[in-house]
This record gives C-alpha cells, sequence and structure tokens, in this order.
C-alpha cells in the first residue's frame, strides 16, 4: 500500500481543480468539455489528469471495481456498527445530528458512560488517506467532502469571485470542517469568554473554558506546553508546523522591532505574534473525528451512520420536547426515538437550518413556508463571519525562498510518508499568526485586538506556475481573468504576503429557508462591510502589513509591493485607500467562521435561541452543540472553541442525567 499512496498523491497533485456544479461555465472563465462535465464524480466532478485515469483503469482492473462514484472508498476510514449490525436501533439515550468538530468530542465523552446509548448521524463521508495530508486541504473545499454553499449576491463584495458570489464551504465528513480546515489552532483572547460570561452565559468565562482547552491539548510547542494555561495529556495534537521558510522568521523579528513580541499567542496576559500552532502530528492532519472517534468507534454503545442525512427533528407540539429525530438513508426514511436528548451538532448553517424545518424559528418565515411553528426564536437571525483579504503581495529578490507548489515531485511525497517534514505537511503555507490592534479600534481594551494577520510562507501565486493546481485561488472561487489581469506577471514566484482577517466585525448577517426541502441549501445573507467602521479597520490593517514589508528584514529579501491591476478598481489611483476598498470588495473571502446563528443566552435575551446549558429556549430536550451558540465575535479560528463546546457540553449533558464518565 506504501507505493500506492505515493502514486495517489503525486495523481492527485496534478489535477486541475474544477468548479462545483452551480457555477455558471462563463463567468468562471473555465472551459469545460460537455462530455468532461458529465464524468462521473470521484472525490470531485470534473477532473482532467491522464495520470488519474491511468490510475482509475489500474485501481479497477486491480480490485474489481466497476463503480466510479467512488472509486477510492476502500482507502476510507470506515464506522461499522458493532457486533455485526446491519442497521442501527430504534432507539437510543441519545441522538446526535452532525460529526463535525464539536459532535465528534461530545460522542466520545457520552459513551464513556457504557450505560449511555448514542446514535451519532452524519451527512458526509468518512476520511481517507489523502485527508490526512495538510498540502491538500484548499483541494477538498471544492470535493464532496464540503457543502457546496454560496452566499446571497451582494453588491459591492466579492466582485472578483464567480459569479459574484462567495463561496462558504463547510466540511461535510466524518469530522466536519477539520477535515477540510487549515488546521489552524486558536482558543479566543480571555476577553471574548468574559464578555461572553457576562451577558449572563453562567458558565462561559474564560476560567470556565480554558479546563475544557486544558483538558483537550497534547501540546508540544517547544517549551509553551510547560505554561500552566497549555494542556500535554489530552488527545488533541497542537504543534507547529514542521517546516517554515525564512520568511516566518522575517516576519516574527519585523514584529518585534513594531512592537509586538514573539509569544504563544493563545496565552491570555499579551498580544503579540508567534509561529502558528496547528492541529498535525508528525505532518499529518489529526481531525476531530481521528482525535475523538477512531479509539472508540467500536464500543459498543457508540453507533456512527455516514452518508446519512437528519431531515427533521421530532417534536411533540403539544408538549413542546423532542423525542427523536428523521433522517435518510441509502435513500430512505427511518425514524429514531431520543430516550433522553436530542442533541443538534450540524454547524453554524445546518443546525439552523434543521431547527426551522422542524418548526423552531422566527414565526413569520415559518409561516410563510407553511411550517407549523412549535417555538418562536431567533434562529438565524443574527450571523457574524470572519473575512480576509488576500490580494497584498510583494515579490521578493531572493529565490528559493517561499513555498511554491510547482517544487513538489514524487521525492518530495516519498519524503513526506517518511518522515512528515516538507512542503505537504505546510497548513496551506500558513506560517504565523499576529494580533494587532490598529488605530482605528474603538474598543478600551489594550489585549482586545481587532485584526489577525495570518503570515504566509508565500502568497496565493503560490499554488501557479507550470504544473501547478492553482487549488488555493480556485478554492476561494477567484475568476480566472480576474486573478490573471492583477497576478498573472508574478504567478508561480517568489513572494510574501499576509492576510489580514476582520477580527470582530460591526456588519453581521441572517440565514433563513429557501423552502421546505431538507435537501435544499438555506439562504445565507453575509451583509459584508455594509459598516464603514470594517472598511476603515481593513484598510489600517493593510497599512500595517506595509510597515512590515518594509523593516530590514523583509527588505533583506527585496519585498517590494505588488501592483495588482483591477478592472474593478481602475478608477482609483494604487495604494490609495480607495484603491484598497475596492480591492477588499474585489476579493472578498471568507475564512469559515460563521457563528451565532443559533445563539446562545439567559431567559429574557430577545436574540438568544439556546440558553447558557446549550438547552433550546421552551422546548424540552433538545440541545445545540456547536459553534453556532457562540454569541459574540471571538479573535479566534472556531474549531478548537467547537472542540472545547463539545466537551463542555459531555459536562452538561452528564449533570442532567447523572452520567458516569471517566
Amino acid at each position: 500500500m506504501h507505493f500506492l499512496h505515493i502514486f495517489i498523491i503525486s495523481s492527485v497533485l496534478s489535477i486541475s481543480l474544477s468548479t462545483d456544479e452551480e457555477i455558471s461555465v462563463e463567468d468562471s472563465d473555465i472551459d469545460i468539455d460537455s462530455s468532461e462535465s458529465r464524468r462521473s464524480k470521484l472525490l470531485w466532478p470534473n477532473i482532467k489528469s491522464p495520470i488519474m485515469d491511468e490510475f482509475l483503469q489500474v485501481i479497477e482492473s486491480m480490485h474489481g471495481l466497476n463503480n466510479r462514484e467512488d472509486i477510492f472508498s476502500f482507502l476510507r476510514d470506515s464506522y461499522p456498527l458493532p457486533e455485526g449490525l446491519k442497521d442501527p436501533y430504534n432507539e437510543y439515550d441519545f441522538v446526535i445530528i452532525g460529526a463535525g468538530s464539536a459532535g465528534c468530542a461530545l460522542a466520545s465523552r457520552l459513551t464513556e458512560d457504557r450505560n449511555t446509548t448514542v446514535l451519532l448521524i452524519e451527512a458526509g463521508k468518512p476520511e481517507m488517506f489523502l485527508t490526512d495530508v495538510p498540502g491538500l486541504a484548499p483541494y477538498f473545499q471544492g470535493t464532496d467532502y464540503s457543502w457546496q454553499y454560496y452566499m446571497e449576491p451582494q453588491p459591492d463584495v466579492c466582485k472578483g469571485m464567480i459569479n459574484q458570489r462567495c463561496f462558504w464551504p463547510r466540511g461535510r465528513a466524518v469530522g466536519g470542517t477539520s477535515v477540510i480546515n487549515y488546521m489552524i489552532y486558536t482558543r479566543g483572547r480571555k476577553q471574548d469568554w468574559d464578555r461572553i460570561a457576562a451577558d449572563g452565559n453562567y458558565g462561559w468565562s474564560y476560567d470556565d473554558v480554558l479546563k475544557y482547552y486544558i483538558q483537550m491539548e497534547k501540546s508540544d510547542l517547544k517549551g509553551y506546553e510547560k505554561q500552566p494555561h497549555r494542556g500535554r495529556n489530552g488527545d488533541l495534537p497542537v504543534e507547529f508546523p514542521p517546516i517554515r521558510t525564512k520568511l516566518s522568521d522575517a516576519f516574527l523579528k519585523a514584529g518585534d522591532i513594531l512592537g509586538h513580541p514573539t509569544v504563544d499567542y493563545n496565552a491570555p496576559e499579551r498580544l503579540g505574534f508567534g509561529k502558528v500552532q496547528v492541529t498535525l502530528s508528525n505532518g499529518h492532519r489529526h481531525s476531530a473525528a481521528k482525535v475523538f472517534l477512531h479509539s472508540h468507534k467500536n464500543r459498543r454503545n457508540l453507533h456512527i451512520i455516514h452518508d446519512t442525512v437528519a431531515t427533521k427533528i421530532l417534536i411533540d407540539p403539544q408538549t413542546r420536547e423532542a423525542y427523536g429525530v428523521e433522517y435518510v438513508r441509502n435513500q430512505l426514511l427511518y425514524t429514531v426515538l431520543a430516550r433522553k436528548e436530542v442533541i443538534l451538532s450540524a454547524g453554524p448553517i445546518a443546525s439552523p437550518q434543521l431547527l426551522m424545518l422542524s418548526g423552531i424559528g422566527p414565526e413569520n418565515h415559518l409561516n410563510s413556508l407553511g411550517i407549523p411553528v412549535i417555538r418562536n426564536l431567533p434562529v438565524g437571525r443574527k450571523l457574524f463571519d470572519h473575512i480576509c483579504f488576500p490580494g497584498i503581495i510583494f515579490t521578493l529578490n531572493v529565490t528559493n525562498t517561499s513555498f511554491l507548489e510547482n517544487q513538489v515531485s514524487l521525492s518530495t511525497v516519498i519524503q513526506w510518508l517518511n518522515y512528515g517534514d516538507n512542503i505537504i505537511s505546510s497548513p496551506g503555507a500558513v506560517e504565523n499568526i499576529g494580533y494587532i490592534k490598529t488605530h482605528v479600534s474603538d474598543d478600551p481594551d489594550p489585549l482586545v485586538p481587532d485584526i489577525e494577520l495570518i503570515g504566509l510562507g508565500g502568497s496565493i501565486v503560490s499554488d501557479g506556475g507550470p504544473g501547478a493546481s492553482k487549488a488555493v485561488r480556485r478554492g476561494m472561487r477567484i475568476r480566472e481573468s480576474v486573478f490573471n489581469e492583477a497576478f498573472g506577471s508574478i504567478d508561480g514566484t517568489d513572494t510574501w504576503s499576509a492576510f489580514p482577517m476582520l477580527l470582530h466585525p460591526k456588519s453581521f448577517g441572517h440565514l433563513e429557508l429557501k423552502d421546505k426541502n431538507p435537501f435544499s441549501h438555506p439562504r445565507m445573507y453575509g451583509n459584508y462591510l455594509t459598516d464603514p467602521k470594517d472598511v476603515a479597520t481593513f484598510i489600517a490593517a493593510i497599512r500595517h502589513i506595509q510597515a512590515i514589508a518594509m523593516t530590514p528584514p523583509f527588505q533583506r529579501l527585496g519585498t517590494q509591493i505588488h501592483q495588482a491591476k483591477f478592472k474593478t478598481c481602475k478608477n482609483h489611483n494604487f495604494d490609495s485607500d480607495e484603491y484598497w476598498e475596492c480591492a477588499l470588495r474585489t476579493l472578498t473571502a471568507t475564512l469559515h467562521h460563521q457563528i451565532a446563528t443559533c445563539r446562545m443566552g439567559p431567559d429574557g435575551d430577545p436574540e438568544a435561541v439556546v440558553d447558557p446549558e446549550l438547552r433550546v429556549h421552551g422546548v424540552k430536550k433538545l440541545r445545540v452543540v456547536d459553534s453556532s451558540v457562540i454569541p459574540r465575535t471571538i479573535s479566534a479560528h472556531t474549531n478548537a472553541p467547537a472542540i472545547m463546546i463539545g466537551l463542555k457540553a459531555a459536562d452538561l449533558v452528564k449533570y442532567t442525567w447523572n452520567l458516569k464518565f471517566k
């Protein structure tokens, strides 16, 4: 199998990633032959690769496979029901909908009580060998491992994207978004959690949640793990990437010059810059499924069913008590009952969608679709997201400095398989995280940043050049003509970039149902950059990145800003504030951190969907356990907070039902 793994990866690295089937070919600037567009899906649609075609023939002949829908099924992780069961039971103590970051942690903890039965329902597939490869993260956001969500069109943002729509991929896998993300581990600032608690959410202060972060971590961070806020005995590996470029050290040294000390950025005491912390071990991705399910999937009381879509939560309209779930498996409709609770862990888009389909949501909206209202709650009425700008790029006059995908060869793959310590183990070329407080911040606390800088060992042109995949730009859904006009002259060359991420947007959106069909995607409205303060914060961040690039550590590498040309911005002088606002509105990219759609809040909070114990207000035996409950913006990528929420929820459930954990 060792050689087979090598062959798979080297084949995949030659693939040109296609766009989602909803995208207009005319707008996408991609020429897809009509016969090719009807090819059966493998891992992603419309692959054009002679190597892959040959590989398919080899695999089909070796394994007698004739179904190209899922040619890699023999490499996928398996979750068989225990004791030879063909179908799950009709009744469990707990039914958990969604095997994402929170759901995996929750299911693992609940089934430590051997007398407690849990059914974990997941719409997506199990992971497979290739999802463990950090360097392939951008590919999988365009595959069946991702919900291909698109934000509703919004004037003046995402103008350079295909169909001028923002792409919102979410994980559709056992492991959820932790299977397709960039593995960045951030917890949120102490002030973020203390403010959440101060809003009436008892049990959610920094000190309250810290014990769960410590509990989950198996950190190895060159000494940081010895600090009292870190954990070393948990299950989730938290490490530095095993490889870095010169640009990483330049970023840290530049930060010191500008007053940003090198720190453990997950420490509560001060802001600063640091090497990115990721959920990797030996250069391999460790998803929530790998960490929390793999070693426990043979428990007799834990049943995991994948490729299964929950379509409705069953709630008695008289007693307002949840008692079961309807789901579709193998094209058949089933019902499973929950003796104790139904727990919704489907994420910030699917969780509110399923609540509304089940009669919990804004009364007027549900009435308009003919859905009987069981509980009038503001489901989906608030939606925060983190957006970034990937378009400020600096050229270098020193070669072999940044990560370049076209440098990957078969020997690179062999080295990664043996040692896990080369470019393939890089989490999308992310090397550093820096928290800054710009001069336009109106937050009085000096330790609350308004921007996160994501320092790269390259830029969005690093996936270009001869033989490269262009997977990152295509994963963002940047139109090819827009990209080529702006960055074509430097494509595939040595560059440096830092993405500014807006941590606490004033603008917020909402989510609603399209119709009553559970297989329809909901309508999502980001309302990005509708508050002028958000634009001003981005421009201040861009100026700060320019200052970083002008420091001696970067000037020794010959950094010079690239003058990207966008048709949308031709009436603005390059480097003016007006130009940067236009560029930002052209390349507006999400970091996939949607929150607050099932917002947590105490009784009497008119915007709350769940209470501080994650119970849906006014509905018995129903909780929401995922990042959708986070009520405020936090200074964090949301994977680690989602796992923390799952672990904390397990304790809440334990106390309610007197369960016995290890």
